[in-house]
């Protein structure tokens, strides 16, 4: 298990559409990156003059990601992302 440490995010990328609204399959270099994500794990939050950061996401969450943000990393044959809070951008209601 992968726990994240300080105000940091472990997220998992949703697919990237394979195939255009017209129908029209996509190599997988056409194919635009997913900036939309599952939260997957939630540090504790960072501690900032001797409080901690409110985090806004929880796990679950379907969140919007700023697009080359973060560190990737491959765990038990799963790819995820680590991002800081910060390049959250939005939640997906």
């Amino acid at each position: 298990m992968i726990r994240p440490l300080g105000s940091r995010v472990l997220i998992k990328m949703k697919e990237g559409e394979e195939t255009t609204k017209s129908g029209i399959i996509l190599a997988s270099s056409a194919q635009e990156k997913p900036q939309i994500a599952e939260v997957v794990e939630v540090g504790p939050g960072e501690k900032i003059d001797g409080k901690i950061e409110e985090m806004y996401v929880k796990k679950g969450d379907n969140i919007i990601v700023s697009k080359y943000s973060g560190t990737e990393v491959k765990y038990e044959g799963t790819e995820y992302l680590i991002v800081k809070q910060d390049d959250i951008l939005a939640i997906v209601e």
